[in-house]
């Protein structure tokens, strides 16, 4: 029997089989996402990525037969520990060949570190915050991957109950089909909003319109997804990078607000599904991926929406049916046919409650692990 030896990552080198590792676990799934590549060396790199100012995190990587396996993160999220006043260590990015022996030593690793830094708990997967790709998916292999989530085989989430790691949460992702018209009591919901005038709607057709309104959209995430499970708030400098980061591939059209007194009180925001882009480019965003990833998104018959919220003492209002009525309304303009979802908490019974109004189907869901220390 090989041995298995589990090394951190300590080299360029090192970082590259880590960043890459998960092509060569998946070079037999044709229908498999890869990441965006550069995005990932920026995500990995200590120096670079501010995120590593607030936590603490380590890399490894196994080895059989002198050939890299599998690969973890380790992270401790001292800010969110702090808010949340916790003691979890977790892991994230964790993939391997169908060897639970590589599994068992990746996450014994892992554990020891954590359990080291003071953690009673570890969870994952679940990387910074809830931008990143949380949990293993579980269900729903007939669909294909999302570039927001996990691109896990099935193997993978049946290693973790003999590892001692039962259910934190799971998340649910929805496939809604595009409705010929909305249902009657959302376009009268719209129609007593829009009457009062307390309320505007703001709409975008170019990025430049766009550009000004996305630190203060962001600056409302902070806010609104405070309570949401695993949401880490954005710095000053943290909010320029993510705009930076996905201001190229947004389309402003598929961006609402809301504002009262000059003031945004509701956002969203949604994409053409950029997954098949993603594939044709192989992750590789320059020097022609990118091309390859804005074609795709002007074919894509699929909406995700990636990112909402309302101010909390302006809910219950209708700005969510404000937004969603006008959202919907520029997607059927592009001939989209199905809405999904992204990913949503399994016990957000609101937000499921409105997916299954407009006949949406649960297809895909994701389960984050935990285990005590």
């Amino acid at each position: 029997m090989s041995e298995i030896i589990v090394k951190e990552v300590l080299t360029k080198k090192d970082l590259r089989e880590f960043i890459y590792l998960p092509a060569k676990v998946h070079k037999a799934d044709p229908d498999w996402l890869p990441p965006i590549y550069v995005d990932e060396w920026l995500l990995f790199d200590k120096k670079k990525n501010r995120s590593y100012q607030y936590a603490d995190a380590i890399f490894f990587l196994a080895y059989k037969d002198n050939t890299a396996v599998g690969r973890i993160m380790g992270l401790v999220n001292n800010r969110y520990n702090s808010i949340k006043n916790e003691t979890n260590g977790r892991f994230c990015f964790m993939e391997c060949i169908n060897d639970r022996e590589v599994a068992h030593a990746l996450l014994i690793k892992v554990e020891e570190w954590t359990r080291q830094k003071g953690m009673t708990k570890i969870v994952g997967p679940l990387g910074f915050s809830d931008k990143d790709p949380q949990g293993f998916q579980i269900e729903g292999w007939d669909y294909p991957y999302l570039f927001t989530a996990a691109t896990n085989l099935p193997y993978l989430p049946e290693m973790m109950e003999p590892e001692g790691y039962t259910k934190e949460i799971d998340l649910v992702n929805y496939n809604i089909p595009m409705p010929d018209e909305l249902p009657p009591v959302y376009m009268k919901a719209f129609d007593r909003v829009a009457k009062t005038g307390e309320f505007e709607i703001i709409e975008f057709n170019t990025k430049k319109d766009l550009k000004p309104y996305i630190i203060p959209v962001l600056e409302l995430m902070n806010g609104t997804f405070a309570e949401i499970y695993g949401f880490v708030p954005l710095n000053d400098k943290e909010k320029q990078e993510f705009a930076d980061r996905y201001l190229p591939i947004i389309d402003p059209q598929l961006v609402k607000a809301v504002s009262t007194n000059g003031e945004i009180i509701g956002f969203i925001v949604a994409m053409p599904d950029v997954g098949p882009g993603i594939k044709a480019a192989r992750g590789k965003f320059l020097p022609f991926g990118i091309f390859k990833i804005l074609r795709e998104m002007k074919k894509s018959k699929k909406i995700m929406l990636m990112l909402g919220g309302i101010k909390k003492e302006f809910r219950g209002q209708g700005i969510d049916v404000l937004m969603a009525v006008k959202i919907l309304a520029s997607a059927k303009k592009k001939n989209m046919t199905i809405i999904d979802s992204h990913l949503i908490l399994e016990n957000n019974a609101r937000m499921r409650a409105e997916c299954e109004r407009l006949s949406g189907k649960v297809v895909k869901k994701f389960r984050i692990y935990q285990k005590a220390l």
